[in-house]
């Protein structure tokens, strides 16, 4: 947080400070000045009456000036120079006047008002040195109208020190100016960032409640997705237990079905059989909000699980008269996995390969083995997807607009979670689209 003044708020603020100051000099001289007349009574008892109406018409007159003003925000260094200069004038005057032996007297009330004035004023500096001087030229014009002594008698009866008090006062407001200056700027800062800190403190609470209420929706609607997947799991598995039931009653009859018939109803049991497995982590709840998914792990051939997945899609291949070459390892590769989550991986690469191919192409599968890994990899020499297109269905899990009027709809959801399940097991998938075609291969780590 950054606070900055502009020079108007700062002299704004010292002008406050200053006015403050100002009215308590103005009192203490309304209330204090016309007491000097008892000094007066005392010392110079012939004219006391005289200067005593004489500080009663100063006092009116520096109380109209305050009120005008004060009323009218005009400078307050004007009213302090006007004021101090009325009470100079009547000041310098007594000096010039009163007997010899009381001059001492005089001279250090002339100086004792001089360090009042310099003590309580908020003012720059030059301002009471312009007053010391207009000060000395009264002491000058009243000494040679009125004074019945010489300069000597003068000076060494109060002059000195008046000249001394006055001048050395004058440096009293410079320092006073620049250590108030530095706490008025002080006060408005620490006002200003308290005002920053409110409105930050109310702009975090308006975004707080956003939050809240953002959350309590979010609440809402992920409440709404877990009776979802218990409503929609629940029937699905339901409906896939009445798969395999089915499935199960044509395969006690198997003496009536012909070859390629028992071995479709294989596919579907097996394919019924990974559709609950799936249906029942779909279910669990805890594991799907788990920020780790839980395999069931154990370890297989996992080339024979390549083979059953191409020996499962070779139907659908022909279906578009595309070229399913299996190239695969005939010797078993055993790797300590999730079965039923590995087989998907391998079906959804090679499902999206075929339905993105053209037809009368090619598609390789090879497996191998690789430094202590398992290597599963589908060539495709057609036309390439692209890679920056590939790269949208494997990364996030969205829809793909059409290539063509002639393209299928290139959903790109099964690559996303082929991809999410294979780093999931702690393995690698890779892809590639250029000029030669499409390419895919995924790794795993084999048991010894």
């Amino acid at each position: 947080m950054f606070v900055q003044l502009t020079k108007e708020e700062l002299n704004r603020e010292i002008s406050k400070k200053a006015w403050y100051q100002t009215n308590n000099i103005i009192w203490m001289v309304l209330f204090v000045y016309p007491l000097f007349s008892i000094v007066d009574f005392i010392f110079a008892n012939p004219v006391w009456l005289q200067f005593f109406i004489v500080r009663i018409i100063t006092d009116l007159v520096i109380l109209a000036l305050y009120s005008l003003f004060n009323r009218r925000n005009y400078n307050f260094r004007t009213l302090l120079h006007i004021s101090l200069f009325l009470i100079s004038a009547t000041s310098a005057m007594l000096c010039n006047i009163v007997d010899l032996q009381v001059l001492n007297v005089y001279y250090l009330m002339y100086g004792a008002i001089f360090l009042f004035f310099n003590l309580m004023v908020f003012w720059e500096p030059v301002n009471s040195v312009l007053q010391a001087v207009c000060a000395l030229v009264l002491l000058s014009i009243f000494f040679i109208l009125f004074s019945q002594y010489n300069l000597d008698l003068v000076v060494a009866n109060g002059g000195t020190v008046f000249v001394i008090i006055a001048l050395v006062s004058c440096f009293v407001p410079g320092a006073r100016y620049k250590v108030i200056e530095r706490d008025v700027r002080s006060q408005l800062l620490i006002s200003k960032s308290n005002e920053q800190l409110k409105e930050q403190n109310r702009d975090i609470a308006e975004k707080n409640n956003i939050i809240d209420a953002q959350y309590e929706e979010l609440r809402r609607l992920d409440n709404q997705k877990n009776n979802f997947i218990h409503i929609a799991g629940h029937d699905l598995k339901n409906l896939t237990g009445s798969i395999i039931t089915s499935n199960n009653m044509i395969r006690e009859e198997s003496y009536r079905l012909s070859s390629d018939q028992v071995e479709f109803t294989g596919y579907i049991g097996e394919a019924a059989t990974k559709m609950q497995y799936l249906l029942n982590k779909l279910m669990d709840v805890k594991e799907i909000e788990s920020p780790e998914i839980r395999f069931k792990l154990e370890v297989f051939d996992i080339n024979a699980e390549v083979q059953h997945v191409i020996k499962g899609l070779h139907e659908t291949a022909q279906m578009k008269n595309i070229h399913l070459i299996d190239n695969t390892a005939k010797h078993p590769i055993n790797v300590n996995l999730d079965r039923v989550f590995a087989g998907q991986v391998f079906q959804n690469l090679l499902s999206n390969a075929i339905k993105f191919s053209q037809t009368n192409n090619n598609i390789r599968v090879v497996t191998s083995m690789d430094r202590n890994k398992f290597v599963f990899e589908i060539i495709d020499e057609g036309i390439p997807i692209g890679q920056g297109e590939l790269a949208v269905m494997f990364n996030k899990l969205n829809a793909l607009s059409e290539a063509s009027e002639h393209s299928e709809n290139r959903v790109g959801l099964g690559l996303s979670i082929a991809r999410l399940m294979t780093q999931e097991m702690g393995g690698d998938l890779t892809y590639r689209s250029d000029d030669h075609g499409n390419y895919f291969r995924v790794e795993f780590y084999v048991v010894n």
